[in-house]
C-alpha cells in the first residue's frame, strides 16, 4: 500500500504563510486556552473517560442531538478509521467519489477490503446512480468536499441514504464554513452517520479531537472497534470548552468566508479558473495549467500551498485562506509567476 502524505509542516520557529493544511488562521477559544491552563495534574495520572462525556455533553447542547448518539474520536480520522474497521471486510467494498480526501484509500488499504472510486465529472456533480450501483458496505461522501470545496445536496444524499443498505459516510468536515448540514439525516435513516471535526472550523487542528453522530444501533457496533481510551483528559476538556463557544467559532468562520470571498476575487483577476467553495480553501488552475511550477516557486518564497500530482489535480493548487495580510502576499507572490 500507499501511507498517506500529509501537507508539508515547516520547521519550528521558521517564519512561513501556511496555506497548505487547511488550519484556521484565527487562535482557538479564549475558553478553550483557560480550559488548557486548567488542567489538573491527577488528571493525568488517571486513564480519561473512554467516552469523552464532558465532550460529547457539549456537542450535544450545541447540535440538539441526543449524547448517545455521538461517538468521539482522536481527530475525526479515527473516526472514519473506526468505521472501516467494523464494516469492510473482504467482499464488502469501500466506496467513495473521486477526487476527495485520500485517507478513504489509505484505511481501507489497511484492511482486507477494497476500494471502488466512481470519479467526479468536471462539474463535481455527484454520480448518484454509479454509487449505488456498487452498494458498498461504506460509502463515503465529503461534503464540503477537499480538494474542490464543493457541497453535495441534502436532497442526493437522502436518494443514496434511500438505495444503499450499506453504511452511508457524510464527511463534514469543513461544514463550518459551509451554508447548510446533513445532519437531518442521521434521525431519518439508520445507516447514516455525520463526521465531524474540530480541526477546521474550531482552531483544534493540534488537539485531534473528531467526533461522530449516528443513531444507537449504528454506533454500538463502531464503540466495539474504537481503542479503549482514545481521547485523553486534555482534549476531552479543552475541546468541550471550545464546542461550548458557538458564538467565537461563528465569528471566526465568518471571518474566514468573507477572506475567501476577496481571495477568490483576486485570483480571477490574476487569470485563474477557480470552482465555487464551501469551505476553508480554494480549488485554483492557474491559466497556463503550471501548477507545479507555481507551487514550488511559492515554496521558494516561504508561502506554502498544496499541490497534488495526480490525475485530474496537476494542473491545480489547493489553497488555504489565510488572513487577509497571508492573502495578500500571496497575491503578490503570484504576480510574476501567471
Amino acid at each position: 500500500m500507499t501511507g498517506y502524505v500529509p501537507g508539508e509542516q515547516p520547521k519550528p520557529n521558521t517564519t512561513i504563510i501556511k496555506l497548505n493544511t487547511n488550519e484556521n488562521p484565527y487562535p482557538p477559544s479564549p475558553d478553550a486556552i483557560v480550559a488548557l491552563q486548567n488542567i489538573q495534574g491527577e488528571w493525568l495520572r488517571r486513564y480519561p473517560d473512554p467516552y469523552a462525556n464532558e465532550f460529547r455533553q457539549a456537542v450535544s447542547a450545541a447540535l440538539g442531538v441526543p449524547l448517545d448518539w455521538i461517538i468521539v474520536g482522536n481527530g475525526s480520522d479515527d473516526i472514519l478509521n473506526v468505521i472501516i474497521r467494523a464494516c469492510a471486510e473482504p467482499k464488502r467494498n469501500v466506496v467513495y467519489p473521486v477526487p476527495t480526501y485520500v485517507l478513504y484509500r489509505t484505511l481501507t488499504a489497511m484492511q482486507p477490503a477494497e476500494t471502488i472510486e466512481i470519479p467526479y465529472g468536471d462539474d463535481y456533480h455527484l454520480p448518484i446512480a454509479d454509487l449505488i450501483a456498487t452498494n458498498g458496505a461504506v460509502t463515503f461522501i465529503a461534503s464540503p468536499n477537499s480538494p474542490s470545496g464543493h457541497v453535495v445536496a441534502i436532497d442526493e444524499l437522502r436518494q443514496l441514504a434511500t438505495a444503499l443498505t450499506g453504511v452511508l459516510v457524510i464527511d463534514e468536515a469543513y461544514v463550518d464554513f459551509a451554508e447548510g448540514s446533513a445532519l437531518p439525516l442521521v434521525q431519518e435513516f439508520e445507516n447514516v452517520i455525520v463526521t465531524r471535526t474540530l480541526s477546521k472550523g474550531y482552531s483544534l487542528a493540534g488537539l485531534r479531537l473528531g467526533f461522530g453522530i449516528a443513531q444507537p444501533s449504528l454506533l454500538s457496533g463502531l464503540f466495539k472497534v474504537k481503542d479503549s481510551y482514545n481521547i485523553d483528559a486534555i482534549a476531552n476538556a479543552v475541546g468541550a470548552a471550545a464546542m461550548r463557544d458557538q458564538a467565537y467559532k461563528n465569528e471566526c468562520a465568518a471571518k474566514v468566508k468573507a477572506s475567501r470571498t476577496k481571495l477568490a476575487i483576486d485570483l480571477k483577476q490574476l487569470g485563474f479558473h477557480l470552482w465555487e467553495s464551501h469551505a476553508n480553501f480554494l480549488l485554483a488552475q492557474p491559466p497556463q495549467g503550471n501548477a507545479e511550477q507555481i507551487y514550488l516557486a511559492l515554496k521558494e518564497r516561504g508561502i506554502l500551498v498544496r499541490y497534488f500530482k495526480q490525475a485530474g489535480l496537476s494542473d491545480k493548487l489547493r489553497i488555504s485562506v489565510g488572513t487577509d495580510e497571508q492573502n495578500q502576499l500571496l497575491v503578490e507572490a503570484l504576480l510574476p509567476l501567471v
